[in-house]
């Protein structure tokens, strides 16, 4: 079994004209067939795979599906089934008889004409050296395809480039998502220390050894697209409906870029720098709180809901995590109780030690620090200990 990290790679297809158009043709047709096949499914209260496909395969086949493009549309199609029923069951649609889940039980999966489509090597093949691709479509195989990556993603393709990749269509544009199959490097076993991560929304993340991504910026731009969207969103003509989804899309690929150099910054500091012939050594792990379901725990004040909400301290946690192991650095996670409530020095506890959002003032002991800064301490006190008491509890007793 493979022991390590899958990265997906994008690379940007440049066809001419007449193989955009052949493209653009074979998403069409797949997302269609994947429509019919889906209510095919939600009127047989969706069976598995196998008998899913004796009730479409023949039919996919008749609408001029290769063989591999038909079993790759009934699989993404009960693939979709099996996602919704996880949503369901994890309570991302509501509760039973809410509007979204009843809305989302109550009638057949719908795919979007520009949908992703599966395509494994038998239907795509790939010609690194020259930058090109061969490709099915429904108007046959398209040869010589150019596409355009970066020289770090051509690197990791032709490396590690395993399984699937994903045709999409965006905003005019067509995209292959590439799945990688990164090793991961040896655990480091003995860290040195520990930094201590602090996720907040004033400030990104804060280490316990200085370094502070503010969220100044990633704030601002956040407001301006609230703002925006508010115009488009009273608005409500059909071009102001298109344009808010590019936007969305904008934002999102602006915080998941903040979010990527930050935690590249963080796993960096801990495990050293990243020369040609791999990562440094530094000898640090890295400890972040775990923040699971703290926006349902957490009361908030309608103005301070969006902002919340917004905040994408998962995904970050993601990307150190990743990171990390693509790394070999140690990750720990800890309960945040009392994180900022506590003196990083004295140990001593007192609500009344955090005066604002942005200061700490021990009572007991005078301590003036950053309560980030502070906070950020004792997640790296906490994360050692809970390294410790793992370490030793695997140690076999004496005899």
């Amino acid at each position: 079994m493979f022991a390590g990290v899958k990265v997906v790679v994008r690379v940007k297809l440049v066809p001419e004209a007449d193989q955009a158009a052949a493209l653009r043709s074979t998403l069409r047709v797949v997302n269609e067939a994947a429509c019919w096949v889906s209510v095919v499914a939600f009127e047989r209260g969706v069976p598995r795979e196998y008998e899913l496909r004796r009730h479409t395969y023949a039919e996919l086949k008749a609408r001029g599906l290769g063989a591999q493009a038909a079993q790759h549309v009934i699989k993404k199609t009960r693939d979709a089934y099996t996602t919704l029923k996880a949503n369901i069951r994890a309570g991302n649609l509501g509760r039973p008889g809410s509007k979204r889940r009843v809305k989302a039980e109550s009638k057949p999966i719908t795919f979007r004409a520009e949908a992703a489509q599966p395509y494994d090597d038998r239907c795509l093949s790939w010609q690194l050296d020259q930058r090109t691709v061969s490709i099915w479509t429904t108007a046959g195989r398209l040869k010589g395809v150019r596409f355009a990556c970066s020289p770090d993603a051509l690197t990791t393709l032709r490396a590690h480039r395993r399984g699937e990749s994903d045709l999409i269509e965006r905003d005019g544009a067509f995209y292959l998502f590439a799945t990688c199959d990164v090793p991961e490097a040896p655990l480091n076993q003995n860290p040195t220390g520990f930094i201590g991560v602090d996720l907040g929304i004033a400030n990104i993340a804060t280490t316990s050894t200085g370094y502070r991504a503010a969220g100044r910026g990633l704030n601002r731009h956040r407001r301006r697209q609230l703002d925006l969207r508010r115009k488009l969103q009273a608005k409500g003509t059909k071009a102001a409906k298109r344009l808010l989804k590019k936007r969305a899309r904008k934002e999102a690929r602006h915080s998941a870029n903040v979010n990527h150099i930050v935690s590249k910054t963080i796993v960096t500091a801990a495990w050293g720098h990243l020369p040609a012939e791999g990562w440094g050594s530094t000898g640090c792990g890295i400890v972040l709180e775990d923040l699971t379901g703290i926006r349902d725990r957490v009361r908030h004040r309608k103005d301070q809901r969006t902002t919340v909400h917004s905040w994408s301290f998962h995904q970050l946690g993601q990307y150190i995590a990743y990171k990390a192991r693509r790394a070999g650095v140690p990750l720990v996670y800890v309960d945040p109780a009392y994180t900022s409530r506590q003196c990083s020095q004295c140990r001593h506890i007192d609500r009344k030690n955090r005066v604002d959002q942005a200061r700490f003032a021990c009572r007991a002991c005078g301590t003036v620090l950053h309560a980030d800064v502070n906070a950020s301490h004792n997640i790296a006190h906490k994360g050692e200990t809970v390294w410790t008491a793992g370490r030793e509890s695997r140690v076999p007793a004496a005899p």
